[in-house]
């Protein structure tokens, strides 16, 4: 199957040189960061006919592109196909082949549980995942049809996937069943509430450092003036939050899919659409900052003892970011805050930290 006979190509629009548009091209290149938009909303309710993203493209396209380096792909728009399992296939067979070119892709639209298909590509790719989502539902629910609320139980619960990690980052207590946040919690994976994400990324930059695939369903986002999202809500991220946490997610060290489902792609609100825009355009930014960071990293090594038992922390002396344990291979050590130092030296050893 040739997926490009399920592309449409985007349009055209005129930019001036020193706007984002202008260094956009149409086709995967190696290492570059590859956009496909995707209307396929039936796993949420809604339809399967190609939607229109130009006004979003315009507002992303007149976004200044700064000093980045790392190629832009605009790969167009997805085809949805007979049913939603056929779209699954059809963008996994995107997927894959930027993989093959070390593409980076980046998913806007379409229904959450298309982040099934970016976590079951990588999968085939590589092992033991880093999986980050915000969202505000955790649904397990089960059921032969993928859907937004089937698709993480489908996930977390095959054989055939390798999972290491999953944090699971915006939760809100009054929307969700307890049952599956004590499900997850049994597991040890994390759950992190709205309330802890607001005000700063700070506590929550450990989720996204390592990384391998970040999705983000937009009903995490608060609504303003007109839905921002399928299932829209008074409360969650708001505009500036949003945008600095795409751009954490972009300085993932090990990044290699993101999606950004949800979207109202119906709207006609020229401020949604520039939100839509701006959080693209940070998330690009933290992948150029990362990409430009040195390979070589030194470590300073802290140790800090509770109750007779040492343990120890270590701070990138280039990123100031901080890992806990003291193996000298640092994909062994575990992603933590400087809170966590301090707090520590308190007394208080985040949980998290030990269950490891």
């Amino acid at each position: 199957m040739d997926f490009e006979d399920f592309i449409i190509s985007p349009r055209n629009f005129k930019t001036e040189s020193w706007q984002i548009g202008s260094r956009i091209t149409k086709n995967i290149k190696e290492d570059s960061i590859v956009l496909l938009f995707v209307s396929d909303y039936r796993g949420v309710g809604g339809d399967a006919e190609v939607q229109d993203f130009t006004a979003v493209r315009k507002e992303f396209y007149r976004l200044s592109q700064l000093d980045f380096e790392i190629p832009v792909v605009d790969l167009g728009d997805l085809v949805s196909g007979k049913s939603v399992q056929d779209t699954h296939y059809i963008l996994q067979e995107v997927l894959s082949a930027c993989h093959y070119k070390r593409a980076l892709p980046v998913i806007i639209g379409g229904s959450n549980d298309f982040a099934f298909s970016l976590f079951s590509t990588l999968n085939f790719h590589k092992k033991s995942l880093n999986y980050t989502q915000i969202s505000n539902i955790i649904s397990l629910k089960q059921g032969e049809d993928i859907n937004e609320h089937t698709f993480l139980g489908k996930i977390l619960g095959s054989k055939n996937f390798s999972i290491k990690n999953y944090h699971h980052l915006g939760y809100q207590k009054h929307l969700n069943e307890m049952d599956s946040v004590r499900l997850i919690k049994e597991v040890e994976f994390d759950i992190i509430r709205l309330a802890e994400m607001m005000n700063s990324t700070e506590k929550t930059e450990p989720f996204f450092r390592k990384a391998d695939l970040v999705t983000v369903n937009c009903d995490a986002i608060e609504s303003f003036s007109e839905p921002f999202s399928m299932n829209p809500q008074v409360n969650g991220l708001n505009r500036r939050e949003v945008c600095a946490y795409m751009k954490e997610i972009g300085l993932s060290e090990n990044l290699k899919s993101v999606g950004i489902f949800n979207y109202n792609i119906y709207s006609e609100n020229q401020l949604n659409h520039q939100l839509l825009a701006q959080m693209l355009w940070y998330l690009i930014e933290g992948i150029n900052i990362q990409r430009s960071h040195p390979k070589e990293r030194q470590y300073e090594l802290f140790y800090v003892l509770i109750d007779d038992r040492q343990f120890a922390f270590k701070r990138d002396t280039f990123s100031n970011l901080w890992y806990f344990g003291e193996d000298e291979d640092i994909e062994n050590c575990i992603p933590c805050s400087r809170k966590d130092f301090d707090d520590a030296k308190k007394g208080w050893l985040n949980a998290r930290l030990t269950k490891f």
